[in-house]
């Protein structure tokens, strides 16, 4: 069973790990006095090794306590590197505390820096090739794990998509277990009836057993859960939400009460505030590389149209609030005073010759920096809509207001995949949902990078 080989698992990280953490160490202490000087002399070898049964033991209880050791197939590479960063940084807090209350002859601030940073790229490392053999060894049908899926609908069958996608889990599913009338499932074999679960769980060396039912069949759990009380199998519930497209679910446990939040907002308390910070600094930066730049469009614009610089538009942002939108105008003054609000077209008759070269390479959109500095934008985000289009949006579109529960940006998910502009609004709102519920800096940042990768020109940009 696969408990078994988790916990063997287990110790085969832990002893892995303490090897990483002893060899970091050391590495520190030769680094920091081999390429630095010390004006206060280099400590006595003896004195780092003596401090390694402390840090090692330290690291024990750092390592577990993030639950670096909790072993299970699905989890996946993002959510590791981040309990890793968890576990390092509080050995490291650890440490210092430690190394200060002894007042030990080795105390180097720069050398404890070394260990913070060799520490975390070894423990990564390490971990990464382990996982690697694994993957290797998995193929070759060893630590290999067999599944059985509860149900034959579109959750089913939406699960047996997902093991088969994700090889790195180590999961076969073997078969569907349900209750007739279903019809047949092409994608996977029906073994038998629920009734028959605990048979066919032991017949086919099952380890997993993955609840995929419907939402009008829920009172059949408790049936399920008993006739699985006397196995040693893991089971996982799929729930059944295809309403909440893009969204994603987090549970909670308050006085042994589970609590799924079907809508949260990733972007709250430090998140919010490291997000903010991260705009403040590329956006001011971004100004004063691009000044010479902007000052020359400005001046262009005023040379070549009558009119002001600037295009100031009422847009909806951060919980649907509207705010004063810049760009840099593309437009003839008044263009919208016989049609009234609409999209932009390829052949937009509406556009000057400059402003139809800027729309192109989405020049007129850079004065959005003074928005991110404002706090109205962010420098990624789904994209603002004016009011008009986001009310007849929200009658069209499921969960389209769901766009709202973070700032709008200056590029998006969906941009750097060619979604903007007069393109499926639909896929659009797709791409924007599924930035919300998988938002993380690391993900911010990579939209940056696509955004400046792809360059600025892109498919349906008029």
């Amino acid at each position: 069973m696969y408990r078994r080989h988790g916990q063997k698992l287990g110790l085969v990280f832990l002893a892995c790990d303490l090897l990483v953490t002893a060899a970091a160490w050391l590495a520190a202490y030769a680094l920091r006095f081999g390429l630095w000087p010390s004006p206060g002399g280099v400590p006595a070898f003896h004195a780092v090794l003596a401090g390694l049964p402390l840090i090692l033991l330290l690291s024990t209880l750092a390592y577990r306590s993030c639950g670096l050791y909790e072993i299970h197939r699905l989890r996946q590479l993002p959510r590791e590197l981040g309990v890793v960063c968890r576990a390092t940084g509080l050995l490291f807090v650890l440490t210092i505390t430690l190394t200060f209350y002894r007042r030990d002859s080795y105390e180097s601030r720069l050398a404890l820096a070394l260990f913070l940073l060799l520490n975390s790229a070894g423990l990564l490392m390490a971990r990464r090739l382990i996982w690697r053999v694994l993957r290797h060894l998995r193929h070759r049908g060893l630590n290999y794990g067999r599944a059985l899926i509860v149900g034959a609908g579109r959750t089913g069958k939406l699960v047996a998509e997902t093991i088969r996608n994700n090889g790195w889990t180590g999961l076969e599913a073997v078969g569907v277990v349900d209750d007739p009338p279903p019809t047949e499932p092409a994608w996977l074999p029906r073994l038998g009836t629920i009734d028959q679960l605990p048979r066919l769980v032991l017949q086919h060396d099952a380890d997993h057993v993955f609840l995929a039912l419907p939402l009008s069949r829920y009172d059949e759990l408790p049936r399920i859960n008993r006739l699985l009380s006397d196995l040693l199998v893991d089971v996982q519930f799929v729930p059944d939400v295809p309403e909440l497209a893009g969204m994603k679910l987090r549970m909670r446990e308050v006085d042994n009460v589970a609590f799924i939040s079907l809508r949260e907002n990733p972007q709250l308390g430090w998140h919010q505030n490291a997000k903010r910070a991260m705009d403040l600094a590329i956006a001011a930066t971004g100004l004063v590389l691009l000044a010479p730049l902007l000052l020359g469009l400005a001046l262009l614009i005023k040379l070549t149209s009558p009119g002001p610089v600037f295009y100031r538009q009422q847009r909806r942002g951060l919980n649907g609030r509207p705010f004063q939108m810049l760009k840099f105008r593309s437009m003839r003054v008044d263009a919208e005073r016989e049609t009234g609000p609409v999209w932009a077209s390829p052949a937009d008759h509406r556009c000057t010759p400059l402003g139809r070269f800027m729309r192109r390479y989405n020049l007129d959109e850079l004065p959005q920096l003074f928005n991110v500095l404002t706090g109205s934008m962010s420098l990624v985000g789904p994209r603002p809509e004016r009011g008009i289009f986001v009310e007849r949006f929200r009658q069209q579109i499921p969960n389209y207001a769901q766009r709202h529960r973070v700032k709008v940006g200056m590029t998006g998910w969906a941009q750097v995949h060619g979604w903007r502009g007069n393109s499926s609004l639909r896929r659009r709102v797709q791409f924007d949902l599924y930035y919300i519920a998988h938002w993380s800096l690391w993900l911010d940042l990579k939209i940056l990078w696509l955004t400046i990768w792809r360059g600025f020109r892109q498919r349906h940009a008029y």
